[in-house]
């Protein structure tokens, strides 16, 4: 006898900020699928990635947890999955759902399942830390084994170039494909729950030729800029760190960057219609919740930074859509929702949309019926490196310990955070309240930056060079496999 809870199709994608969809505004990306979901259901337009970076971003995905809670607020390889801590997968298991993803997990060990009975993984190459990466086993399975990275691009640089292997052995393809198998291979007496992590647009830049071409002739965005950003001397002690590390491109470079980059989008965006039709085929898709959401973003060029960890706009602030099932009723359709809320609420959300409770131990607050939050905290790193932040429904205040450096922003009047109002004396008030609130969500090392109420910092180092010898790590020739790697050591960043 089939089971009539619905089933949860999980989508995710890497490194896609917020604004990068037709139905936010942007002028140039096509997302068409996307856009439709958005008339379905209710795109969250405040959502944020506590910790912008991939592992602890996913860690909050999964345990419906902040980073507090989850144990990592830096990006630690090795760091098991918390014990304590139940994860979303499992809580779908245990309630009698098949639980089946494919794409990038990016746990440890990485064949741990965390709750999911089947797992195809494609990790970006990370299968020297404890593989296999069944992806790489099927490049092998098509005749190209070991010659993923041959493209000769980096997972953590801007350079770009059409896919060099053929169409279908894309992981984007490759990824779609496999779910696809997962859905039609199902249990028909349960129900199902099927995440689907697309690696892109997070480097290497190397979209299909075909989606390329899309973009030849169109005008790309130029970057934000702003005097905060110029001021180079004056920067923070990670700010500057991070804006020298990525190379400026220069604006016809840019703009081809920026080409490849949305090419990258547009074909998840075309390949999620295989997976819906795939659902609308096997008849499954009126009783199927969608979800679809980013670990984090990219800066993309903007001020003259890249990649994430910051918690500007462009980084912190990701792509949260869910729809329910038809007539579920739960989630009003075409409808655009600015509360404040964080990649831990997702797994409540979820659980709520299907009749599961949410267990003990995680803080994420459910967006279906859940509480709203008046404010947002945001962290990330450690030491000198370390950068905090607290935003409410208008305003963001950012803290660099190092140097005890601030910066305040009105994102309802500038959005693009071109302006740094932090020592406007009419906006002093609004500095002071902010940093009551930052107080109130430290914890750790952050506690000896406070004295008598206020936060101090630390000393900020003398500024010095990073090079770059790894061309933020740039790998090689995959047959024969290189050597075991230690996992606990980071790979591709300053």
């Amino acid at each position: 006898m089939s089971d009539s809870r619905p089933n949860v199709l999980f989508i995710s994608v890497d490194q896609w900020p917020a604004d990068l969809l037709g139905c936010a505004g942007h002028s140039v990306i096509e997302t068409p699928t996307l856009d439709r979901l958005a008339e379905l259901g209710t795109r969250y337009t405040r959502c944020y990635a506590e910790t912008p970076i991939c592992i602890p971003s996913r860690r909050s995905i999964m345990t419906g947890a902040s980073s507090r809670l989850h144990g990592d607020r830096e990006f630690q390889p090795s760091l098991p999955m918390p014990a304590e801590l139940p994860t979303l997968p499992q809580c779908f298991k245990d309630s009698g759902y098949q639980t089946a993803m494919t794409g990038k997990l990016h746990v440890y060990p990485t064949r741990d399942r965390i709750g999911f009975e089947e797992a195809w993984l494609a990790e970006e190459g990370r299968g020297q830390i404890d593989g296999p990466d069944d992806y790489e086993i099927y490049l092998a399975d098509c005749g190209y084994v070991g010659q993923q990275f041959l493209h000769g691009m980096s997972n953590n640089e801007y350079e770009w170039r059409p896919w060099h292997l053929p169409e279908h052995t894309h992981v984007t393809s490759w990824t779609t494909t496999t779910a696809a198998r997962m859905i039609k291979r199902r249990d028909p007496t349960r129900p199902g729950f099927w995440y689907v992590s697309y690696t892109a647009p997070h480097p290497p830049l190397v979209p299909l030729g075909a989606y390329l071409e899309r973009y030849r002739d169109r005008d790309m965005p130029v970057p934000i800029q702003s005097e905060w950003s110029r001021d180079t001397q004056n920067l923070p002690y990670m700010l500057r760190a991070v804006q020298e590390y990525w190379r400026d491109l220069a604006p016809v470079q840019h703009a081809n960057m920026l080409r490849a980059f949305y090419a990258l989008c547009t074909h998840i965006d075309h390949q999620i219609r295989i997976l819906i039709g795939t659902l609308r085929e096997e008849g499954l898709l009126d009783n199927t919740i969608i979800c679809f959401t980013g670990d984090h973003g990219d800066m993309l060029g903007d001020h003259g930074f890249y990649a994430k960890r910051l918690m500007y706009e462009g980084s912190a602030r990701v792509p949260f859509m869910m729809i329910d099932k038809r007539d579920g009723g739960r989630v009003v359709p075409g409808t655009v929702d600015d509360r404040l809320m964080g990649l831990q609420d997702i797994m409540p959300s979820l659980l709520e949309l299907a009749g599961i409770p949410m267990p003990e131990g995680g803080d994420g607050r459910s967006v279906v019926s859940g509480e709203r939050r008046q404010t947002f905290y945001g962290e990330a790193s450690s030491g000198v490196r370390a950068t905090r932040m607290i935003c409410d429904a208008r305003y963001k205040l950012i803290w660099y310990p190092a140097g005890n450096h601030f910066q305040l922003f009105d994102l309802q009047e500038d959005p693009r955070e071109a302006v740094d109002r932090v020592h406007e004396s009419d906006h002093a008030d609004i500095v002071e309240r902010l940093k009551k609130e930052l107080i109130e969500h430290l914890y750790g090392e952050d506690l000896e930056w406070v004295r008598d109420g206020q936060m101090v910092g630390t000393e900020a180092p003398a500024h010095q060079a990073h090079h770059n010898r790894g061309l933020s790590g740039q790998r090689g020739l995959h047959y024969p496999e290189p050597p075991r790697t230690d996992p606990s050591k980071p790979v591709g960043s300053w």
